[in-house]
């Protein structure tokens, strides 16, 4: 030892021989120096007569990167100590070891402590972090693309791009599919997040919902659909850790129910919409306690939901703030149900409901919405088998403030019943829409014609079959002022209907829609031309048989403002199209062609023409005009979009 400690550093050598007699030994000594910081005191190389033999583990380990060699736990000591977000971006390219380690450094985890010079004004890390957290990035993965891998991509390069606010994962990879660790690293680095969407993602549960609700303070819109294994566990620690919640959608969760909601409504005080659909586990007590705790809400869905009578009860008592109401398939609720919720005089601020297929909307609970609803603007009734004439007529009048009326699939109510709420509706509803009602027939009414609905802008009956000629020109006294018309799917109607409609309306008619009307002719729309040309912004003639070129010619004469054009499956040809390129004054933005046969390629230059002002144009199933043709107007029109 003294030997060691005096030693000066001369020419000696050691002449005993080599410290390790076997070389693969001294190959051993090396490979283990490379890795640990010695002291080596200066001395001259020994000459060495036979050569070195290594190993073939020593130089295979020779080629690895020092610091692969390192555990994850010092890694991640490395990791939570840089600086920004591109060098974090910069790790994560290196390997998936790397990007999983980065992802899984939460936002408490980051060291901040920088180097302060006294003559350099330094950024601190937490100012810095504000700058890179403002959460205005979207993302979303569906199908094969969500994995765990992008999600913990998608949290690492966000945070030095704006930060992430919205993510929505919509189904999962079959065989690498969206887990709780994936979701985990979305909340470890992504603080910023507010809007998160999850649909059908069976491999999603509690533990990485939780992770978001601990680390994604200011969630404020949830979106769950189809997550069997995402229980109340998970939405009690949304609520717990996200006070900011502002909308939330459940639908077909097996595992979440009355316990989880509970938890929202007591402690999400800011919540204003929320939709439950499809819950078997969803009962009245936790529809009850979510809307008389939740004093903000404004919007409630409920669909397909096991509650009874009760709820509604609740719904009409608590519902103060509520502005827009959708209940659908209410097997449990009864007409009492409906009537209370009327009659409690909660819903003073509702302005719209829509209900279907729930068997409790009867002609009497009907009323009584009507008279506690004071202020309902828009009420939309699907497949509400028991409304009948008497309860519409009733509606009508205790619904002062209605202005759009919907029926679709309400089988009992006829034409006698439509008659009588729109002379009975007061002077402010404006829209009239009946889908699919096969109770409404031609009939001549028992009656002397009542007063016109002159606040009426807007009439829509599509795919009634029974409501023919006679039901369309009755229509058209009762409503002078129509602006709007849709027709679509009337195969009944004639042009001795159409035609008093066209010259009752007084006001001008503004967009009209007689798509699979394919009794009406050129007569129709040469009146349309003539009396609405002035006023006439679009026109739907698609399936439409036995429209011309006439048609068109009139239309170019005629059609001052018309904008948006749609001919399809006309008897339209070449000639047509040159009049309308010809007309000086039209300036059409959307035409559509789609399944005009006699339309060839000798219209290319007359499209070419009304390109100018075109933005849509549509010549699908045009097997006159061939493929090299629509190639060159793809290239002419650049500034188009052309559907082919």
């Amino acid at each position: 030892m003294p030997t060691l400690v005096n030693y000066s550093g001369d020419d000696e050598f050691y002449s005993g021989g080599s410290f390790y007699p076997n070389p693969m030994d001294l190959g051993c000594l090396f490979s283990i120096v490379s890795q640990v910081d010695v002291y080596c005191p200066p001395s001259k190389r020994p000459r060495i007569s036979a050569p070195f033999i290594f190993g073939r583990n020593e130089l295979e380990q020779d080629k690895k990167p020092s610091i692969e060699v390192l555990p994850d736990e010092c890694l991640f000591e490395i990791f939570r100590r840089l600086d920004g977000g591109k060098e974090k971006s910069s790790c994560a390219c290196v390997s998936k070891r790397w990007l999983m380690l980065l992802s899984s450094i939460r936002k408490a985890e980051i060291c901040h402590e920088l180097p302060v010079s006294n003559d350099v004004d330094m950024v601190t890390g937490d100012e810095d972090q504000d700058l890179e957290s403002d959460g205005y990035l979207s993302r979303c993965l569906e199908g094969k693309k969500a994995t765990d891998i992008r999600l913990a991509a998608i949290a690492v390069g966000t945070s030095s791009c704006g930060g992430l606010g919205k993510l929505s994962i919509r189904g999962s990879n079959s065989l690498r599919g969206v887990t709780n660790l994936g979701l985990s690293s979305i909340a470890h680095g992504c603080p910023s997040l507010k809007a998160l969407t999850l649909w059908n993602v069976p491999y999603i549960g509690d533990d990485g919902l939780s992770e978001i609700a601990k680390g994604c303070n200011l969630l404020e819109k949830l979106d769950l659909c189809q997550c069997p294994t995402i229980s109340n566990k998970a939405l009690i620690a949304i609520a717990e850790n996200c006070p900011n919640l502002t909308s939330l959608n459940i639908e077909s969760c097996s595992k979440i129910g009355n316990e989880g909601l509970e938890a929202i409504g007591r402690l999400c005080p800011k919540l204003h919409s929320v939709s439950i659909k499809d819950c078997p586990l969803v009962r009245d007590h936790g529809v009850s306690n979510l809307l008389s705790t939740a004093s903000m809400l404004s919007k409630v869905k409920l669909q397909s939901v096991n509650i009874t009578d009760f709820s509604l009860a609740v719904i009409g008592h608590y519902g103060k703030a509520i502005t827009n109401l959708v209940l659908s398939g209410l097997q449990n609720v009864s007409e009492k149900g409906f009537w209370v919720m009327g009659n409690a005089q909660g819903l003073q601020k509702l302005t719209s409901l829509t209900v279907t297929s729930c068997r409790g909307i009867t002609d009497v609970s009907l009323e009584a919405i009507g008279k506690g609803c004071i202020n309902l603007k828009q009420m939309c009734l699907r497949k509400c088998c028991f409304v009948s004439n008497n309860g519409m007529v009733a509606f009508a009048k205790a619904a002062g403030s209605l202005e759009c009326l919907q029926l679709e699939e309400c089988n009992r109510v006829t034409l006698s019943g439509i008659v009588g709420a729109l002379s009975n509706c007061g002077t402010k509803l404006k829209s009239l829409t009946l889908v699919k009602c096969m109770g409404i027939r031609d009939m001549a009414l028992g009656f002397a014609m009542p007063s016109p609905c002159t606040s009426l802008r807007s009439l829509s009956v599509r795919y009634c079959p029974g409501f023919g000629t006679a039901s369309l020109a009755m229509v058209g006294k009762l409503c002078p002022q129509i602006q709007h018309v849709d027709l679509s799917g009337l195969c009944g109607i004639t042009d001795p209907g159409l035609l008093p409609l066209l010259e009752s309306c007084e006001a001008g008619l503004v967009k009209v829609n007689l798509s699979g009307c394919f009794n009406i002719t050129d007569d129709v729309i040469l009146a349309l031309a003539r009396l609405h040309g002035g006023t006439l912004e679009l026109l739907n003639l698609e399936g439409c048989r036995k429209i011309t070129d006439a048609s068109l010619v009139a239309i170019a004469d005629n059609c001052l403002l018309l904008n948006d054009l749609d001919v399809s499956k006309c008897a339209i040809t070449d000639s047509g199209v040159a009049v309308l390129s010809r007309a000086e004054q039209l300036s059409l933005q959307v035409l559509s062609l789609s399944g005009c046969s006699k339309v060839s390629n000798k219209s290319i230059p007359f499209l070419e023409k009304l390109g100018k002002t075109l933005v849509g144009l549509n010549v699908q199933h045009c097997n006159s005009i061939s493929s090299s043709t629509v190639e060159l107007l793809l290239d002419s029109l650049w500034k188009c979009d052309i559907l082919s």
